[in-house]
């Protein structure tokens, strides 16, 4: 692979998320989220596993959120109707990000709890 295909491959990905935080409403909430729970993690001085596992879940959902949300606009172009394959693909997608950000939530209050009390 040249080098310049590979560098530009990263301005494509820049491209990719830029869109998503522009277009897409849970991308925001999502980064909104990350940039608050680095701030508490700032301010209740978390330990270095525990910043490792933070960095996980935040880059885990935006990554997330990237394949639900290019999935979905995938869908979108290949049909237009209301098809129930269709609905279940983006449905499951979008359950498969609710259990990762519920699943981050939980393993958030176990971390920042115990700190907290």
């Amino acid at each position: 692979m040249k080098l310049s295909k590979f560098v530009r491959s990263f301005g494509f990905a820049a491209q990719g998320v830029a869109t998503a935080l522009k277009a897409e409403q849970n991308m925001r909430v999502h980064t909104l989220a990350a940039v608050l729970v680095v701030s508490a993690g700032l301010l209740t001085g978390l330990e270095h596993t525990e910043w490792l596992i933070i960095v996980v879940l935040i880059g885990g959902m935006i990554a997330l959120e990237l394949v639900n949300s290019a999935l979905e606009r995938t869908i979108d172009l290949v049909t237009s109707e209301l098809h129930p394959l269709a609905k279940q693909a983006k449905d499951m997608a979008a359950g498969a990000v609710l259990v990762f950000a519920v699943t981050s939530a939980i393993i958030g209050l176990l971390i920042f709890l115990p700190k907290w009390i």
